[in-house]
């Protein structure tokens, strides 16, 4: 068998076009790119994207399936950190700052569940450090 790798080819005229603030990068179809391998039903994916007319900034909405959500996040979030990156670094290359707001589940999920507890998610507050079993005894001298 004869393996082959792909090369990408330049422009004829050797030339790369770099991103400019008058033209954005495409951020819904860069961000259903890198999520769609992720999702188990691609289909249920919606992308928002809304970029500021006054200033250099991009908002991007996501909702998906809440299912999905793990497979989405990664083990310790790296997924999710890896897209961010990817979405952070195209619009530097804009001069742009983007901020990613992620939905998960659908709003019926939502109305019909019980309200958490208001200390739900909260660390528990530490310990004081209990004392050693030989600190109230008196030592032989």
């Amino acid at each position: 068998m004869s393996s082959s790798s792909y090369v990408p080819q330049l422009p004829s005229n050797g030339s790369v076009q770099p991103l400019s603030a008058t033209s954005p990068p495409d951020y819904p179809g860069l961000v259903k790119f890198l999520l769609q391998p992720f999702l188990e039903s691609p289909n249920s994916l919606k992308v928002d994207c809304e970029i500021s007319s006054t200033k250099p900034k991009v908002w991007i909405r996501l909702a998906f399936e809440g299912e999905d959500k793990g497979r989405v996040f990664g083990r310790g979030g790296r997924n999710i950190q890896a897209i961010r990156t990817v979405i952070t670094a195209a619009a530097k290359l804009a001069g742009q700052s983007v901020y990613l707001d992620i939905y998960g589940g659908t709003p019926a999920e939502h109305d019909s569940s019980p309200p958490l507890p208001r200390d739900m998610g909260r660390r528990p507050s530490p310990r004081p450090p209990s004392p050693s079993r030989n600190s109230n005894r008196l030592r032989p001298r």
